[in-house]
């Protein structure tokens, strides 16, 4: 039997989601405990990958087992085994093709910046105190709509079959006193987020035109963007399917 399960973590813990050979990750922390209550390997499918430090307040994976279990009473007990930084939200039996990766149709982020220093918002946000100016970091943001190859904001030397992206949010908003980025696309390459808000930022600081944001854009070279800002304001949001 094959099943989704949601959860959401704090990753200022872990080197991202993905095993590492040597350091600690999201998906062997919920494998290890999965095994502990199910009493049988079990081996998570997420819907993506998060790197170092990224947190998801909302992350999807799939499992089989051949275990029967009462789902409230796993969701219960995972969440009293697993420490304060990852909960699980819910587990669903699902077809047995259905697949967290592949079948998710549109991902979302959000990127906190604050630009008063608060120390309750220091690891969760990225302290920036240059003035910015929001509406030309829209007005930059709006152009990614437009565009499909995001191969400029791509990590250097990534595997991937494509770069093509439909990006169909990517706007910044006050949300108190937080200022974040809401960006959404049915794909993401690995570090695309971080690079785009390290080169709007650039917009936003004065230190780079709209004209220049959008020669970055077809230029396809990471070189041409900004720097890449830091992990821990990165949050994994939503993760749509069709069913």
């Amino acid at each position: 039997m094959r099943y989704f399960i949601t959860f959401s973590y704090q990753g200022s813990s872990y080197h991202g989601w993905q095993r590492q050979p040597d350091a600690s990750s999201v998906q062997q922390t919920l494998e290890e405990a999965l095994k502990l209550f199910l009493k049988e390997d079990v081996s998570l499918v997420g819907a993506g990958r998060t790197d170092t430090g990224v947190h998801a307040k909302v992350m999807v994976a799939h499992f089989d087992t051949q275990q029967s279990f009462e789902i409230e009473e796993l969701i219960y007990r995972l969440n009293a085994y697993l420490d304060e930084s990852i909960a699980i939200l819910s587990i669903v039996e699902v077809k047995a093709d259905a697949h967290a990766r592949f079948d998710a149709t549109s991902r979302s982020y959000e990127y906190w910046v604050v630009q008063q220093k608060n120390p309750f918002l220091a690891q969760a946000a990225y302290y920036i105190t240059h003035p910015l100016d929001i509406n030309r970091m829209n007005e930059a943001a709006a152009l990614m709509l437009e565009h499909k190859d995001f191969e400029c904001f791509s990590k250097s030397n990534t595997d991937v079959y494509t770069y093509l992206c439909d990006v169909t949010r990517a706007e910044w908003v006050f949300e108190g006193e937080r200022l974040v980025f809401h960006v959404s696309a049915n794909r993401f390459l690995r570090n695309m987020v971080r690079a785009i808000v390290g080169t709007l930022l650039e917009v936003g600081k004065g230190k780079m035109s709209i004209d220049e944001f959008k020669a970055v854009l077809d230029s396809k070279d990471r070189r041409n963007a900004g720097p890449s800002v830091p992990a821990k304001g990165l949050y994994l949001t939503t993760i749509q399917y069709p069913y």
